[in-house]
């Protein structure tokens, strides 16, 4: 049996996440994603959200795990229990000197300014506003488990790519 690996689709990225309630709060308020559908494993004690950029969810739960792994550009948040009760509990976002690893998610946006605008606004952190450094068409802001996201330009829009 062969297989074509010209057909895989890169699906999903997962990230732990310490409190639920505040990262899908952030995924879904600030950065527009919706929450496809939420598995829970008590055997394991963890529960898995699925968010992704879409126009419509199903009604139906298995629809909704049909789309969330047939389609390019999933987040996927696995809350371990008890973590959110831990005052002292952080995961590493992979950007500190120790355990430099994982770097980002990006999400493409029509106005960066307004963009980055609306993010302050809002309250978020930001890791790198558009004025910092030397690449000024790019923004980092943090999520609540101080995992980056880098905010670019989406060059439908503006014509050009970030970099």
């Amino acid at each position: 049996m062969s297989t074509d690996p010209s057909k895989y689709v890169f699906n999903h990225t997962m990230i732990r996440v310490k409190d639920p309630k505040a990262s899908i709060q952030f995924y879904t308020d600030i950065l527009g994603m919706k929450l496809i559908t939420k598995s829970d494993y008590p055997s394991g004690k963890f529960t898995l959200y699925f968010l992704a950029y879409v126009d419509s969810i199903p009604e139906d739960e298995e629809e909704k795990k049909k789309l969330a792994f047939s389609m390019p550009g999933v987040l996927e948040l696995t809350h371990n229990w008890g973590t959110e009760d831990q005052p002292d509990f952080a995961y590493a976002n992979g950007n500190t000197e120790v355990g430099r690893g994982f770097g980002h998610t990006a999400i493409l946006v029509d106005d960066i300014e307004k963009a980055c605008e609306r993010f302050e606004s809002l309250g978020v952190k930001f890791v790198k506003k558009l004025t910092d450094g030397s690449m000024k068409n790019i923004a980092f802001i943090a999520d609540p488990d101080n995992y980056w996201v880098e905010v670019i330009s989406n060059p439908n829009h503006v014509g050009k790519a970030p970099i």
